[in-house]
C-alpha cells in the first residue's frame, strides 16, 4: 500500500506550515518535508516547532550542499531527529536556481557535492571523531556531540549520474514528470545492481482535478521545461519548437507569457490531471507499473483552509487507488 506525504514549499508564514503540518498529521500523512528555500522561513527552526506539535509525522528538510555545509546539515538533523523522537530525514537536492541565483552561487560540480554529502552525513551520524578531504569538502577531526544517529536520506533528482547515485545509495528517490518515471528507474536501477540498495519510489505532483487547478498547472509546468533534462522534455513529448516557445516566453515575460504554449495534454502527460476517478485510476496504474512506495503531495502557496481541502481530497484520491 502506498505511503503519503507532503512537501511544503514555504511561502507563508511559519504558523502556517506548523498547522498545515499538524492537520496533514490527522489526515493521515506520513511524511513532510519542507523547503530550504534560503530566503523564506528557516527550515529547521519550522520544522522543530513542528516535530513539538507532532506525534508521528516523520519530518525533513529538502536541502542541498551549496548553501549548508554538510557537516551544519548533520548536526542540525541530528537535533531534528532528537526533538522528534527519532522522525527525523533529510532529502537532498542538487540545488535549484530559486535558492542559488540570489546567493550568486554558481551550481558547480553538483555530482561531487551530493556524494561527498551523502558521505560526511553518514560518516558524522555514525558518532565517529571524523577527517575526510574530498573535492568539495573537508573535515579535520570532527564529532557530533548527539551520538549516532539512523536517518534516512532521500535524493530528489533528475539527471542519469545522480540517478545512479541514488540506486547506489539513497534511502528513497524523489522522482517528478509522470512520463519520465519508466526511464528514470531503469537508470536508478543501474546504480542499485551495484550495491543491491533499493531506495523507496517517491512520486512527487500536485494532481490537478479542477479547471482552477489545471490552469495553475500550466504555470508550474512552465518550470519543468526550464529546469528538466533533455530525457525528460523528450519524454513529455515536446518538439524542439515548443520548448524553444517555452523557454523563450519564460525569459521574456515569466510563467504567465507561457501558458498560452501550454496544453492540457502536455500537463498529463508531466503530472496526475483529470477528474478525481480519473486521477485515482491514474495512480494506480503507476503504483502497479512503477512500484511506488510514497505519493508526495507538493503545497506551493499559502492558505490553511484550501490546503486542508486539497490534503483531504488528495489523501481520498490516493486511498482510493491503493
Amino acid at each position: 500500500m502506498i505511503e503519503m506525504g507532503l512537501q511544503i514549499i514555504p511561502t507563508m508564514p511559519v504558523q502556517e506550515v506548523i498547522d498545515t503540518i499538524r492537520v496533514a498529521e490527522e489526515l493521515g500523512y506520513q511524511y513532510c518535508v519542507v523547503a530550504d528555500e534560503g530566503f523564506m522561513p528557516d527550515v529547521y527552526v519550522t520544522l522543530g516547532i513542528a516535530a513539538q506539535h507532532t506525534n508521528q509525522i516523520k519530518l525533513g528538510p529538502v536541502t542541498n550542499g551549496y548553501t549548508r555545509h554538510p557537516a551544519v546539515t548533520a548536526s542540525a538533523a541530528a537535533t531534528l531527529n532528537e526533538v522528534s523522537g527519532g522522525r527525523a530525514l533529510v532529502n537532498l537536492v542538487a540545488g535549484g536556481s530559486m535558492v542559488l541565483r540570489p546567493m550568486a552561487i554558481p551550481r558547480d560540480a553538483p555530482l561531487a557535492v551530493m556524494q561527498e554529502t551523502i558521505d560526511i552525513l553518514h560518516r558524522l551520524w555514525s558518532g565517529d571523531n571524523v577527517s575526510y578531504e574530498g573535492r568539495r569538502y573537508r573535515l579535520a577531526s570532527a564529532q557530533t556531540t548527539l551520538g549516532p544517529q539512523e536517518i534516512a536520506i532521500w535524493l530528489s533528482v533528475r539527471g542519469p549520474k545522480l540517478l545512479e547515485l541514488s540506486g547506489r545509495q539513497a534511502g528513497g528517490v524523489v522522482l517528478m514528470a509522470k512520463s519520465d518515471l519508466g526511464p528514470a528507474i531503469k537508470i536508478m536501477e543501474q546504480g542499485s545492481i551495484e550495491t543491491g540498495n533499493r531506495p523507496k519510489r517517491i512520486y512527487l505532483d500536485r494532481i490537478a482535478y479542477t479547471p482552477e487547478m489545471l490552469a495553475e498547472a500550466s504555470k508550474l509546468y512552465t518550470y519543468a521545461v526550464m529546469d528538466s533534462p533533455a530525457r525528460m522534455l523528450r519524454g513529455m513529448g515536446l518538439t524542439d519548437a515548443q520548448i524553444e516557445n517555452i523557454q523563450t516566453a519564460v525569459r521574456s515575460g515569466g510563467p504567465a507569457a507561457a501558458a498560452e504554449f501550454i496544453t492540457p495534454e502536455m500537463i498529463k502527460s508531466y503530472q496526475i490531471a483529470g477528474t478525481p476517478e480519473e486521477c485515482s485510476a491514474t495512480l494506480q496504474a503507476m503504483i502497479i507499473e512503477h512500484q511506488l512506495d510514497i505519493f508526495l503531495l507538493n503545497i506551493i502557496s499559502p492558505g490553511l483552509e484550501a490546503n486542508t481541502h486539497l490534503m483531504r481530497e488528495v489523501a481520498d484520491i490516493v486511498r482510493s487507488a491503493n
